[in-house]
């Protein structure tokens, strides 16, 4: 694949619909074109769990003056236009992509998605010890120094998609 939009979401709790960043790296002929990094403010945003906040370190004070996802995904979709989007694990990130577009009733455009974590199983095997995100940059020669964050993620994930997809 030479032409695609790596993506990338964190949230904020255990709902999909959560979102509370979102990062996409625009993959053109074979090269990073763009990067997108923004905040979001969560729906529901009643709270963020201590467990993903220790994940992703992004608490609720990060997010409560951002915008809702309508409007960033107002910024993002028109410079996705037409690319398929891979990510890892995309069975998670298409999830909240949907979920998001449900709870703000936004009609879901059906993107394609491909994922790099499937496409690792398929390319790698069993000789690399699993399939996670880092573990899988590593051997398409990517460090993933920052994981959790958003831009880093869709970041690695572009560079295992230009290398593997």
């Amino acid at each position: 694949m030479d032409n695609f939009a790596a993506i990338d979401f964190e949230t904020a709790n255990y709902n999909h619909s959560s979102i509370c960043t979102a990062g996409v790296v625009i993959v053109r002929d074979g090269r990073i074109s763009e990067s997108i990094y923004r905040l979001v403010r969560p729906r529901p945003n009643y709270y963020v769990t201590w467990f993903t906040e220790e994940i992703h370190g992004i608490s609720w004070q990060d997010t409560i003056n951002e915008p809702e996802f309508p409007s960033v995904w107002a910024e993002i979709a028109p410079r996705i236009a037409g690319l398929p989007l891979a990510a890892h694990n995309s069975q998670f990130d298409e999830g909240c992509l949907r979920a998001a577009f449900n709870v703000y009733g936004m009609e879901y455009p059906n993107y394609t998605f491909y994922c790099t974590c499937n496409a690792s199983r398929r390319v790698f095997g069993k000789t690399l010890l699993n399939h996670k995100l880092d573990t899988v940059a590593l051997r398409c020669g990517f460090e993933l120094k920052n994981h959790h964050h958003a831009l880093a993620d869709a970041e690695a994930c572009a560079w295992i998609a230009v290398k593997i997809l």
